[in-house]
């Protein structure tokens, strides 16, 4: 794809990051075969070509239109378009780029929208402040609109988590709102990891990994959350007593796997932390599947085959690159997995894109859990705290982390 860049940005290092990226745009069209927005609504504006079109004529000098900012805002970046592009054109970094632009450029959002983004970035994005509101809301769930009350469920007890015993220790990321909504599954990661010889330490509140006010039009906030969870951790990651970082949200450890990228334009000390940190981050189903051996002698061994429908979150399959591997844990466990129709295609949580965007995801839900409970599951499976709420809020079965139903299946102590 030819480009002639405006000269506002021409010369930047995000100028030259879009050129790079618009150059391997071939307009072959495949990407529009897989892109969750297109197949939904037919139009060439809601796929990935045609908002790299706009985005292009952003980056040139173009009108600056509410249209090129609905179509943008319509998008799940859920990277399913990466997966699929025969020529590696890296569509999520270029809406990274076309989105701070647009924010730039184009006049202010309506108030009311600025003031939900804004209560969406301020208050998610903080622990402490996030676990009040969500009591709050537990209380007053009778009374709110019924699609917010849905996703206000009741916290299960978290149960036992084993105290630091093993010389192999990881930090896990405690998160900005799954500490709140769903405490038990970083501790069904701990009760799994300790049986296995792993100890996990989640420091209390230890923060945001950026990505929540980053995607939400605030990406030097993203930075600087990112950063301050770097620095919380850093001390700990100094000292050699900890061998990793686990995330059990793939949405988290998709964004944090592009730590280097996120840093790679600030200073050399914020830099270096970034890289070490995304070297060091795990998937927990990359730890688990690394020690899949002692994982099979604390098993329960003919526990009986349970049929669960794993859905693979966008950030797990686009983002990190990982298929099959939890689906193998789970029949490793001794579950039957059922067959699910379109795995690729998302659910329409993408972080705060059910809030922004309801009827769109609402729609993308019902495609979704028509396709997951078509083999009639006892349960589904998941890996992202966003997804779990989100099909959780409209699935006729349970919707757990697929760590908690591993959990289920660990042996008597």
């Amino acid at each position: 794809m030819q480009t002639q860049l405006a000269d506002f940005i021409r010369d930047t290092p995000e100028g030259k990051e879009a050129e790079h990226i618009l150059n391997k745009c071939v307009h072959c069209g495949f990407c529009t075969a897989t892109c969750p927005t297109y197949q939904l609504r037919g139009d060439e504006l809601d796929g990935p070509r045609g908002r790299i079109y706009l985005i292009k004529s952003l980056l040139e000098g173009g009108e600056v239109s509410a249209r090129t900012r609905l179509h943008l805002d319509r998008c799940l970046t859920c990277r399913s378009c990466e997966t699929t592009c025969p020529s590696g054109v890296e569509y999520g970094h270029l809406a990274d780029i076309g989105r701070a632009v647009l924010e730039q450029r184009a006049p202010a959002r309506p108030f009311a929208e600025r003031a939900r983004r804004w209560l969406l970035a301020q208050g998610a994005s903080r622990p402490a402040l996030f676990s009040t509101a969500y009591k709050l809301g537990r209380s007053l769930r009778p009374h709110l609109p019924p699609a917010l009350a849905a996703k206000i469920a009741p916290v299960p007890d978290a149960g036992v988590w084993p105290e630091p015993r093993h010389a192999r220790r990881w930090l896990v990321l405690g998160g900005c709102v799954q500490s709140s909504m769903a405490p038990q599954i970083n501790a069904a990661a701990a009760r799994l990891l300790d049986r296995i010889g792993i100890s996990l330490i989640e420091l209390p509140h230890d923060g945001c990994c950026g990505a929540l006010r980053y995607h939400l039009d605030d990406q030097a906030g993203g930075r600087r959350d990112a950063a301050s969870l770097m620095a919380r951790w850093w001390p700990l990651l100094q000292s050699g007593d900890i061998e990793g970082v686990l995330v059990t949200a793939s949405g988290c450890g998709s964004f944090m796997r592009d730590y280097a990228h996120l840093f790679a334009r600030s200073e050399a000390d914020l830099l270096a932390r970034g890289e070490k940190v995304a070297a060091l981050m795990r998937d927990v189903s990359e730890l688990v599947a690394a020690e899949a051996e002692s994982l099979s002698r604390v098993l329960v061994r003919d526990a009986g085959a349970i049929p669960l429908a794993f859905h693979s979150p966008c950030t797990l399959q686009h983002g990190l690159q990982i298929r099959g591997v939890v689906e193998g844990l789970l029949t490793r466990a001794g579950y039957t997995l059922t067959p699910v129709a379109d795995p690729h295609l998302c659910c329409g949580s993408a972080g705060a894109y059910s809030l922004l965007q309801p009827e769109i995801a609402g729609q993308l839900r019902e495609r979704k859990l028509t396709a997951l409970q078509q083999g009639e599951p006892a349960g589904i499976a998941t890996a992202n705290i966003g997804c779990l709420s989100h099909l959780g809020a409209a699935a006729r079965v349970p919707v757990r982390h697929w760590i908690e139903w591993l959990d289920e299946r660990l042996t008597a102590t």
